[in-house]
């Protein structure tokens, strides 16, 4: 596996039952469900992304406010992640996240764009008015 450590099969292959894993590092048996090994705490496999209801949520909501606070949040922001993920159902999160964030960004824009206009607009009118008197 790419980010972890690759679990090697034991050397029992004549054996009807499955034969034990081994972590790569100490060589003691593991469970093919641990991520990492009990005995000297190898990384085995990588841990799935959370794919919950929760999560999401809070995936979604962090990719809208993203671009009012992109210094404080791109390092904690976790849509790249899932996106690259090969699970169909985390590619998704991972796509939505993105839509959210550029629509998010894009939105942010056009808005300080209005404002700016709105400032120059006012601006303008207070000078001539001032100039007319």
């Amino acid at each position: 596996m790419s980010d972890g450590i690759d679990i090697m099969q034991g050397s029992d292959a004549g054996a009807q039952a499955p034969a034990p894993l081994t972590c790569p590092v100490c060589h003691q048996p593991v469970m093919p469900e641990y991520y990492f090994c009990p005995n000297c705490g190898a990384n085995l496999r990588p841990r799935p992304l959370p794919t919950d209801i929760a999560s999401q949520i809070g995936l979604y909501a962090f990719s809208i406010i993203l671009p009012l606070f992109v210094f404080i949040g791109i390092s904690k922001w976790q849509g790249t992640r899932y996106y690259r993920s090969a699970d169909p159902k985390e590619h998704q999160i991972g796509l939505i996240a993105w839509i959210l964030l550029v629509a998010s960004t894009v939105v942010i824009i056009y808005l300080m764009y209005v404002w700016t206009q709105s400032l120059i607009q006012s601006s303008i009118s207070s000078i001539n008015a001032d100039m007319s008197l």
